[in-house]
């Protein structure tokens, strides 16, 4: 039996990835470049490439293939607020009453230490996530679309020295450069983690709505 969405589910906190060792210091200059590199695309994804008379769409729990305990049902509700953003697509509770059901898996999830200090310390991560889904016409039960290995990824440093306060990623937050510099660097961690992993489901959920909305 299918499942609809469910949007009250937590992500559970995970702990950091072990530092990998004999990697060279990274500058806080070079930090800036990658901290830029954490970001999704986000068309304005009219939904030229779905079927014109549909209107209603009923969304499978995605089903999670990870370690990762619960990312495919916080997943869900970034997906789920994506689809209601752009308006173009109803969501039902039912598939017998939607005209498209979305379907998927989330395949990775990983977290890896990108930068260094001169310590062979990690002080930047990198996370990542990707899915496939499938997209299928529920009144002729054809596939018509279909994407592999859609992705969002964010960067996020795990000492106060490593945050680059000007960045994007960092004024999107409530936090500023004054009360980044009083927290420990494991409060740095937690915090830059919790919201790195939000911006990264919010970037896989624009990028697989754009893909399927766009049919690419």
């Amino acid at each position: 039996m299918r499942t609809a969405i469910r949007r009250n589910r937590a992500w559970p906190e995970r702990r950091a990835g072990a530092a990998r060792r004999g990697f060279a210091a990274v500058g806080i200059g070079a930090l800036a470049a990658l901290m830029a590199a954490g970001c999704g695309y986000h068309f304005a994804a009219e939904g030229s490439g779905l079927p014109p008379q549909a209107k209603t769409i009923y969304v499978e729990r995605f089903s999670n293939r990870t370690r990762m305990t619960g990312i495919n049902d916080v997943f869900m509700r970034y997906l789920a607020d994506e689809i209601a953003i752009h308006k173009r697509l109803q969501i039902v509770d039912n598939e017998s009453q939607a005209d498209l059901v979305l379907s998927g898996d989330i395949l990775f999830a990983d977290q890896l230490p990108i930068a260094f200090n001169a310590a062979s310390e990690p002080t930047l991560y990198t996370e990542s996530v990707s899915a496939d889904a499938t997209l299928t016409d529920e009144h002729t039960h054809k596939v018509v679309w279909t994407s592999h290995g859609v992705s969002g990824t964010q960067n996020y440093p795990v000492v106060a020295g490593a945050a680059v306060t000007t960045s994007p990623y960092f004024l999107q937050q409530n936090m500023r450069s004054q009360d980044i510099a009083r927290l420990t660097d494991i409060q740095v961690a937690q915090t830059q983690q919790a919201t790195s992993e939000s911006q990264m489901m919010q970037f896989l959920a624009q990028n697989l709505y754009t893909s399927m909305s766009e049919g690419f």
